[in-house]
């Protein structure tokens, strides 16, 4: 458990499928260069999700989003509208427990990178709280933190894999995880749950819902490896997204 609008191109020249085409005007900023007038606890668009009283359901997605890209947006909008939810925010993990035998892009780009992805849908927003936060990600910590700060009619909705809510129970102190959201585990078409796995879930204190949803190939791994290959990433990712890639020099040579 825890990643558009297409730059029209029709007036650029051909280019080779893997060259970076960024314009002087298409820049992006890294976070840091740009000074905050506050410091929101999740959001500056969510930390007022249910102030006025009435009931709201906010989807919770988490990851490394290195980078993010198609599979994980759709996802977070196929959930969106098969459970009403009000918004979703995507919170790129600070460092990550699972990632340890690896090097992850620097939590700047990723945040930076899952900002252009989201920007187009009113529904998405970004949250910088792991990262802000420090020190190993888990989360329980994350739950905790957002259950503390939302009133009690503000639903959490956690969105995951089903192949990682299979481990649900060995997670980091997972029976304090279990009362503090639910969950919903998004399937690939096909995908079977099996009456071991299901009957587990029905005698455990997690509320799990399985979603599913358009299956779409791709993975952080894959755009990483394409690019340091020299290989396009475009339509695998948000274009500005793509672009940022190109210029920050990110993934060139596989971290």
């Amino acid at each position: 458990m825890r990643e558009e609008t297409l730059a029209s191109e029709s007036s650029a020249p051909a280019s080779r499928p893997g060259r970076c085409e960024v314009q002087p005007a298409q820049a992006v900023s890294r976070p840091g260069e740009v000074a905050s007038r506050r410091s929101p606890v999740v959001s500056e668009g969510l930390d007022n999700l249910g102030a006025d009283g009435a009931p709201a359901r906010l989807g919770i997605m988490g990851g490394t989003f290195d980078p993010i890209h198609i599979g994980h947006l759709a996802c977070a909008e196929q959930v969106r509208e098969a459970y009403g939810l009000d918004a979703v925010v995507f919170i790129p993990a600070g460092s990550p427990v699972f990632k340890r035998d690896r090097d992850v892009t620097p939590a700047d780009d990723r945040l930076a990178m899952c900002r252009l992805a989201t920007e187009s849908n009113p529904a998405f927003d970004v949250s910088a709280m792991e990262i802000k936060r420090g020190g190993d990600t888990y989360t329980v910590d994350t739950l905790r933190e957002l259950r503390a700060h939302y009133p009690d009619n503000v639903e959490l909705v956690f969105i995951t894999g089903a192949d990682a809510v299979a481990k649900i129970f060995r997670w980091h102190e997972s029976e304090a995880v279990a009362g503090l959201a639910r969950f919903v585990a998004v399937t690939r078409p096909g995908y079977t749950l099996n009456d071991e796995m299901r009957a587990t879930f029905e005698k455990s204190p997690f509320t799990v819902d399985f979603l599913e949803v358009t299956g779409l190939s791709v993975s952080s791994s894959d755009l990483r490896r394409r690019v340091s290959e020299g290989k396009s990433i475009r339509y695998l990712t948000m274009s500005r997204v793509r672009d940022y890639v190109c210029e920050h020099g990110l993934y060139r040579k596989e971290r």
